[in-house]
């Protein structure tokens, strides 16, 4: 099963349309909300999580782009620059999900799939070892 992370801008028009529930059905994929701020009437950003055959996720993607909402990869949204880091832990115990964790060596270890880009963990760090890469569009082929 293939997985996508998607940051959606809605722009206003859209905010009250039905789009991930016309995706599930038109494109057989399952869809996770890891966080939502969407205010009836205005615009929304809503992160999820898209699941199903890479085909039909990727065509979902492109159908909801298609219809006017700006898509962001979080994909890999979130690295660690091991030059800056000196595993102080700060972004450990920020992070909600256990995405950023100790590894035996009480090295920082990351975990790309628990990741749900809130960036807690890019504000934690003293050091600036948090990089946070913004992709312009869903990356996959």
């Amino acid at each position: 099963m293939f997985s996508e992370r998607i940051l959606m801008q809605f722009p206003r028009e859209l905010v009250n349309e039905p789009l991930l529930s016309i995706v599930t059905k038109e494109f057989d994929i399952v869809f996770n909300i890891i966080s939502a701020r969407i205010t009836e009437n205005e615009e929304g950003q809503l992160k999820v999580e898209l699941r199903g055959k890479r085909p039909n996720v990727l065509a979902a993607v492109d159908y909801i782009k298609k219809k006017g909402v700006s898509i962001r990869s979080l994909s890999k949204f979130v690295t660690v620059d091991r030059k800056l880091c000196t595993d102080c832990g700060a972004c450990v115990v920020q992070c909600p999900t256990g995405a950023l964790y100790y590894e035996e060596d009480l090295s920082v270890g990351f975990d790309a799939a628990k990741c749900i880009a809130c960036e807690l963990c890019r504000l934690a760090c003293p050091y600036s070892a948090i990089v946070v890469a913004h992709a312009d569009e869903v990356t996959h082929v």
